[in-house]
């Protein structure tokens, strides 16, 4: 099978981002699944070899992902070259030496197969940046998409999110029906394209606790997300709920779905990090490119300590890896279906 041509970010510099990259190329079988073309700076590469003490892996420097060559680790420099990595030190320094690398990064998002993001330091990027609020508003913003979700996977459980980086005192204002129906279609498409799912099955979670309580907690579950369930639903999605959020996480009832469309961030969150935290990963619905990303942050207090765990940043590279088959599969499956007579349609009772 064709390999799959990886973009991946380098992150924050002072962050453990390049710690994992450099720590999951070290194993070269790794080059056998996918062709990497790392965008990050050459001297935070090499500062981070050395303060980890290791021979492996080594860079091909090339200039665009059309060069890159399978076998290696492409490096695509990225951002100013006297930045020195300060490991564990939060600083606007390093949250424009993050954006630069992903901007560039972007940029050629339609000569690669994917994209793989390490963390960055949102508030640290900003600085540099005004207005960033995370590399999943930013990605869909440069890709010119409007309608989008932030989904957290693993074998056992995905939840994707109503609305994303939002203060909590300000979230009735950021939901409505209509964005909860969008959600809930983005999902649904994906669980079929990219996650190989013929009938999905999606919980949707209340806002307020007890979902509501029949109005007397609250009137969101009412007016807002059973209309946006019942009108899914009537299309012939298998979309349940509003459920009470911590009955539902705490009595397991995700096992019977598929997946979990959550009203906030720590809502959603907070249930799939207790269950799968060290496997984790984010993945952006809706582009036109897979994106992936492990589902912790920069992790300052263990970055060039070569203790932070690899296993969330390698399912994510995995993972993109298999979202990008996936959903060549399932365009090949769907392509040209032979033409169906109004007779034929009836003989094999067949549902269009």
């Amino acid at each position: 099978m064709t390999k799959v041509k990886l973009a991946i970010s380098q992150g924050d510099p002072n962050g453990v981002g390049m710690e994992l990259i450099l720590r999951t190329f070290a194993d070269g079988s790794v080059f056998k699944y996918c062709i990497p073309v790392l965008y990050g700076s050459v001297k935070t590469f090499v500062h981070y070899k050395k303060l980890l003490g290791m021979e492996e892996p080594r860079y091909h420097l090339i200039s665009s992902a059309e060069e890159a060559q399978e076998g290696k680790l492409n490096l695509i420099p990225c951002g100013d070259e006297h930045f020195v990595p300060l490991p564990g030190q939060a600083s606007a320094e390093a949250g424009a030496q993050a954006f630069a690398c992903l901007s560039k990064m972007v940029s050629e998002a339609h000569r690669v197969d994917a994209l793989l993001t390490a963390p960055l330091d949102k508030s640290t990027v900003a600085e540099a940046q005004p207005g960033f609020t995370g590399h999943t508003g930013y990605l869909a913003q440069e890709m010119g998409v409007s309608s989008y979700a932030m989904m957290l996977v693993s074998d056992d459980l995905r939840v994707a999110l109503a609305t994303e980086h939002v203060p909590v005192a300000e979230l009735s204002k950021h939901l409505s029906s209509e964005g909860i129906e969008a959600k809930l279609e983005l999902m649904h498409t994906a669980l079929k394209e990219d996650f190989g799912l013929t009938k999905p099955r999606i919980a949707v979670l209340g806002l307020n606790p007890h979902a509501g309580d029949n109005g007397l907690l609250g009137e969101e579950e009412s007016t807002v997300i059973k209309p946006a369930v019942q009108a899914v639903f009537d299309r012939g999605r298998l979309v349940y709920g509003p459920y009470s959020a911590d009955a539902f996480f705490g009595g397991a009832q995700y096992q019977a779905f598929d997946a979990v469309l959550a009203m906030y961030h720590d809502q959603g969150l907070v249930g799939f990090k207790t269950l799968a935290f060290h496997d984790g990963v984010n993945v952006t619905v809706g582009l036109p490119v897979v994106r992936t990303s492990p589902d912790h942050g920069t992790a300052y207090d263990l970055a060039g300590k070569n203790t932070a765990s690899i296993l969330s940043f390698q399912s994510a590279l995995f993972e993109a890896i298999h979202l990008v088959r996936r959903r060549l599969q399932y365009a090949e499956d769907y392509d040209n279906p032979l033409p169906f007579s109004e007779l034929r349609r009836e003989r094999f009772r067949i549902d269009f």
